[in-house]
């Protein structure tokens, strides 16, 4: 599957109930965060589309 950078749609981007926020799970070091920050069409290496029905599909 492609790279993404839609955080929207992404098994990582998780909703914390104590920050009251949606979150990135994944720990970005220094430099991927400053490209991901400075760069419009940062292609994400850990995006994982959340596909709440490939299990059920997996099963069929």
């Amino acid at each position: 599957m492609a790279k993404q950078a839609s955080c929207d749609t992404c098994s990582n981007y998780v909703f914390d109930e104590e920050e009251d926020a949606y979150l990135c799970e994944v720990s970005f070091d220094e430099d991927e965060m400053a490209h991901f920050l400075l760069h419009p069409h940062f292609e994400c290496p850990y995006y994982s589309y959340d596909d709440e029905y490939r299990i059920v599909r997996h099963q069929m």
